[in-house]
């Protein structure tokens, strides 16, 4: 192998590596964060969405209940 091929060889094989490196990091999404913005991956119409439906607005009414019946219950036995 002379010294002008094995160089061809290393340029082509640098240059396949870079190619392939390039498609790699081009045909994968990422969430991105710029500016305070978050911005969708490419894929974001082709992902699952979760949804969440809103809960009560006050998180805590069985122990509120509780602290209710409690104070009800203190209130009449010091009577």
């Amino acid at each position: 192998m002379s010294h002008q091929s094995k160089k061809q060889r290393i340029t082509r094989l640098a240059a396949a590596a870079v190619f392939s490196g390039l498609c790699v990091i081009s045909a994968t999404g990422c969430q991105v964060s710029l500016n305070g913005q978050t911005l969708p991956s490419p894929y974001y119409l082709q992902d699952d969405i979760q949804y969440f439906p809103a809960g009560p607005e006050f998180k805590l009414p069985r122990e509120a209940a509780a602290l209710k019946a409690a104070r009800a219950e203190e209130k009449l036995d010091r009577r």
